[in-house]
């Protein structure tokens, strides 16, 4: 995220110069980009990806957009015409908002593979939780176990991670996958 970018969006919609002083303080306290942990983050990452939500509702007139934070998927069923418009978005946040498409994860692929969004697959019908998320989660848990044996984490902070992991899953057709972690 463009620093000076996400500055001029936030001066069109705010007048008040206390509080500009202050976001761009924000803004430029990380010389890497805006601080993840910062709770300004999300409303400083939907800001910016309005312009986004903008540009492919309103220019590209897709009706099957939507957005996570920097996740978004758009459904369609014109392979063509699919490609085209990642490569009109691909250009957009290349020259208007200094981003680029993750190599990996801007695909187009048959919806009978079902819909991969947010750790979570969409098929037949029913939400499954990503492999890949479920595998990540076991090797932080582990981790999170040896650091609470070795006494550099405290039980209550793994049980936090843990519930949290819970509260995921749970809106996933997961139960017999969490029976088989322990975890219910």
């Amino acid at each position: 995220m463009d620093g000076e970018i996400l500055f001029g969006l936030l001066r069109k919609r705010i007048d008040d110069e206390n509080v500009l002083w202050l976001l761009r303080e924000i803004i430029e306290s990380s010389p890497h980009g805006i601080p993840i942990g910062n709770l300004t983050s999300q409303l400083f990452a939907n800001i910016y990806l309005n312009e986004l939500d903008h540009f492919v509702k309103r220019e590209l007139h897709e009706r099957y957009y939507m957005r996570y934070m920097d996740d978004f998927l758009i459904l369609g069923t014109d392979k063509k015409r699919l490609r085209e418009i990642k490569e009109l978005i691909a250009a957009f946040l290349r020259d208007r908002l200094k981003l680029a498409l993750h190599p990996k994860k801007a695909e187009i692929f048959p919806i009978d593979r079902g819909i991969d969004f947010l750790g979570y697959v969409l098929r037949d019908g029913k939400r499954f939780l990503r492999k890949s998320t479920v595998k990540r989660f076991m090797k932080k848990k582990r981790r999170y176990e040896a650091m609470v044996r070795r006494g550099r984490l405290d039980q209550p902070f793994l049980e936090n991670a843990i519930a949290s992991w819970q509260g995921y899953a749970a809106f996933a057709k997961a139960h017999r996958l969490m029976r088989k972690m322990g975890m219910i």
